[in-house]
């Protein structure tokens, strides 16, 4: 069962198609998302599904209806533009927000000071919005998106401003509310943290959606015949071997594509022989990031439609 299907939306600004025939579903009780470089079409296409720009065409449905304000109603919105009321307190702004939603009283009272102690923002609770550092006004503006308590969360660009602390706390709720049956929608131009996320991903570029389905479906798609290294040494002597397509660095890992899927073992082989420090080999394994890279580098030439898995 689908909680929302995303079907052929366009949107064009001034002769520059902005999205172009995007189409994705989203299966209930998921963290889905919406991946691509900034630019991409992402901030766009969630705009649409928000009803705050309307589509040239194309529609959206939840569960069976074309959305209306109902949705709006259900959902829990972080967008990529952060908005507070700089003069505004922070409890105060968390109520207000949350009244908005149609919720008030002494429950959601008690709720927005235990998300502000979780988020070590207990003591700023009367502190005006603008005197709160960039990623503590990041943290109120995260909880005003989840109060309310909504059935959807669609969250732009969440982790900016975020330190690595308040990054993992935010993943944590984030990781809570699907435990609890929540659709989340999660919008971002970092792989890694989709890649730990997400079940389900769409990959956006140039407004069009390259790739969608389920992510370990689309990884073992894509990991036969890759090889993820974590290694010490020096792996030149794979440069001109004829089993292997192409070798990756990626930094900390090293990726690399044998000819033939059967050709992991014989590759593990030769890297120990030749004295090579191996700290990790996995087979068959491969990033969304690496992904990524793969089918938006031949986007660029042409070469790639979409892939569904």
């Amino acid at each position: 069962m689908h909680a929302l299907e995303v079907k052929n939306l366009t949107k064009t600004f001034d002769g520059l198609t902005a999205v172009d025939n995007v189409s994705f579903n989203v299966p209930e009780g998921s963290i889905f998302g919406l991946i691509g470089r900034n630019g991409a079409g992402k901030t766009t296409t969630i705009r649409m599904m928000m009803n705050i720009y309307l589509p040239d065409s194309g529609e959206v449905i939840l569960r069976g209806t074309k959305i209306g304000q109902e949705f709006k109603n259900k959902v829990g919105y972080l967008p990529e533009e952060r908005g507070l009321y700089k003069k505004m307190k922070v409890l105060e702004t968390l109520l207000y927000f949350a009244e908005l939603k149609g919720k008030k009283g002494k429950e959601i009272q008690k709720k927005a000071e235990e998300y502000l102690e979780r988020f070590e923002l207990g003591d700023r609770k009367q502190s005006k919005i603008e005197d709160l550092s960039k990623g503590n006004q990041q943290k109120v503006q995260f909880i005003t998106t989840i109060l309310h308590d909504p059935e959807f969360v669609i969250l732009d660009e969440p982790f900016s401003g975020l330190d690595p602390i308040n990054t993992n706390l935010l993943q944590e709720i984030v990781l809570e509310k699907k435990q609890e049956g929540k659709v989340i929608i999660l919008s971002t131009h970092l792989m890694d943290f989709a890649e730990r996320m997400c079940d389900h991903i769409a990959m956006i570029d140039h407004g069009k959606i390259i790739l969608d389905g389920e992510l370990n479906e689309i990884k073992a798609r894509y990991g036969q015949r890759n090889v993820s290294l974590t290694y010490e040494g020096n792996i030149s002597f794979l440069n001109n071997n004829p089993m292997i397509e192409k070798i990756e660095n990626f930094g900390n890992t090293t990726g690399i594509r044998v000819k033939s899927a059967d050709q992991t073992q014989e590759l593990l082989k030769l890297i120990v022989e030749h004295g090579v420090r191996v700290k990790k080999f996995d087979a068959n394994d491969i990033s969304l990031y690496q992904i990524f890279l793969e089918l938006a580098g031949s986007e660029h030439n042409g070469k790639m439609g979409r892939q569904h898995v």
